[in-house]
């Protein structure tokens, strides 16, 4: 593999970000643009197929197959932590939900001192990315990449839970994506006729044939080329090969919310004493980088049912998966084109919240955890997630050596706050299931169980046993103001204290947004390449 001459941009990471980004800053011919990817190719069945999730996860082939340490607050547990090991990275994994968040969360990021990151100011990238089922509105766009399109199955049982919250006061809701998601509903999901539609399939297949665009997978970005304080290039490894490329323009760093501190910290940007503990020079002490993690805790609680179907007497009946799989082939519709999730609930946890703050994912099925079989007794899944934790995280390397997992730590619940509102949440939870509009199928609570009592302390414990990620990590490089120290980018994304570098993906929020991340990835990586393209023509004007 020969890397002579410079490009314009080199991109580490063909995720989500990375996707739009070789996208957009290819679309002028005259630019040279790198990607690189660490993962394969999404060429596995199971990357198109819906419910291929549930053998994606936890697959070496698929999963990067981190762990966080021990968690306190959840009894010493290390959790499994997914991340997308592929071109298109976790949005060839994930739930396909699409999900902006709401508008308090980004006028919140303007009020931080961020010019250009409020909610009018991110709609039209927002608009900008759509390909929406309900065309073209003052709130979504068409003709773009990430296709959205309605689910194509529905559950009985999902009928009667979203009556279910209606009767306990929450409004029923169409679309979710208009501001304030506040209510219940179906999903929205990243889908086209039943198959998933990730970053890679809606944004860099189509720039492929692009002759500027050159793509290189299995190649592990180990850190980056600093030349005083200006980032010139990158080494990275493929196999037991050893190589370098430049950039006369700009390094884009979009590895996502554990990659690109990781790529900071082996450059030698990060917190002294972590990079010494690690036994990596200090290049510039950036405390930053690898700090304020913030991810979404869901606290997966499961009610047996009678009465009424789930997925899970259909996954253990050979009939009933024959013609699940018969139903797709011809129709593209059925069980196998679901996300995780389908229904959706955003509800406030006590009166005195100012705007929801709760999400249910609901499932109409079982399973002690992604990558195990479901279980044998109908069963639905409800879990509840803080929106806005306040609990904060680190992600932080081992070792010098790069392929060596960084040390990930969200400290769920280590605040008196997410305690409080996940004991909260898991009254909501007892709440919902005993409306009228479920009696008829006796929902009988299996975890965290019936025999843990309504106090807060009780309810807690509980949700130490039972909580684990909904794979929302954030803001390990946040974005600020000048003034706050612990900003890694500002608000165009320009890494502090090293020229020609940005980080473009998840890790640049500065607080995590009001439901699943994905979308609000893409938008990221719309805005950011539409400021270093600025910034090139300001440069050459």
């Amino acid at each position: 593999m020969q890397f002579e001459g410079d490009y314009d941009y080199i991109i580490a990471g063909a995720g989500t970000a990375g996707c739009v980004l070789a996208n957009r800053l290819s679309a002028d011919p005259r630019s040279r643009v790198l990607l690189l990817e660490a993962g394969g190719r999404d060429n596995w069945i199971w990357f198109h197929i819906p419910v291929g999730y549930l053998f994606a996860i936890g697959n070496p082939r698929s999963d990067w197959m981190f762990r966080t340490e021990n968690e306190p607050r959840l009894h010493g547990r290390a959790l499994a932590y997914p991340r997308g090991k592929v071109v298109g990275g976790s949005s060839a994994i994930n739930a396909m939900i699409c999900m902006r968040g709401q508008a308090a969360d980004y006028d919140g990021w303007r009020a931080l001192g961020l010019p250009g990151w409020g909610w009018s100011e991110v709609l039209p990238a927002f608009k900008r990315l759509e390909d929406h089922f309900m065309g073209q509105s003052e709130h979504h766009g068409v003709g773009g990449g990430w296709r959205v399109e309605a689910p194509r199955v529905r559950w009985r049982v999902l009928d009667a839970v979203r009556d279910a919250a209606v009767e306990l006061g929450v409004p029923a809701i169409d679309d979710f994506n208009c501001g304030d998601n506040e209510g219940v509903g179906y999903f929205h999901v990243n889908q086209r006729r039943g198959r998933r539609w990730s970053a890679a399939r809606g944004f860099l297949k189509p720039a492929l044939g692009r002759a500027n665009l050159r793509v290189e997978l299995h190649t592990f970005v180990e850190k980056l080329i600093i030349d005083g304080r200006r980032a010139r290039g990158v080494q990275f490894r493929r196999g037991a090969d050893v190589f370098q490329a430049h950039s006369h323009g700009e390094v884009v760093l979009a590895a996502g919310s554990i990659g690109s501190p990781q790529i900071l910290s082996l450059s030698g940007i990060g917190r002294h004493e972590w990079l010494s503990e690690a036994g990596i020079a200090t290049v510039l002490d950036h405390p930053g980088v690898g700090a304020n993690l913030q991810d979404h805790l869901q606290q997966r609680a499961i009610y047996a049912v009678t009465g009424i179907r789930t997925l899970n007497e259909i996954y253990h009946s050979r009939v009933r998966r024959l013609g699940m799989g018969i139903q797709y082939l011809i129709r593209r519709r059925g069980p196998l084109t679901m996300a995780p999730s389908q229904l959706g609930i955003f509800m406030r946890s006590d009166p005195g919240q100012p705007r929801a703050n709760l999400e249910f994912h609901v499932q109409p099925l079982s399973l002690d955890q992604f990558g195990d079989a479901l279980h044998t007794f109908p069963a639905i899944t409800v879990s509840a997630c803080n929106l806005r934790p306040t609990s904060r995280g680190t992600v932080r390397p081992r070792s010098s050596e790069p392929q060596a997992p960084p040390s990930i730590a969200p400290n769920y619940l280590s605040t008196p706050q997410d305690r409080r509102i996940a004991a909260d949440a898991m009254r909501a939870t007892r709440r919902l299931m005993s409306q009228p509009a479920l009696a008829a199928y006796a929902p009988e609570e299996q975890r965290p169980g019936s025999a843990v009592g309504d106090d807060t302390d009780s309810l807690v414990e509980a949700v130490g046993r039972i909580g684990t990620t909904i794979f929302h990590p954030v803001g390990t490089a946040r974005m600020g103001p000048s003034d706050d120290r612990e900003a890694v980018v500002d608000s165009r994304l320009r890494v502090r204290g090293i020229e020609r570098l940005r980080v473009i993906d998840a890790s640049i929020m500065p607080t995590i947004t009001s439901g699943n991340t994905n979308t609000p990835t893409a938008m990221i990586a719309e805005k950011g390449a539409e400021m270093v393209l600025a910034d090139a023509r300001q440069s050459t004007a």
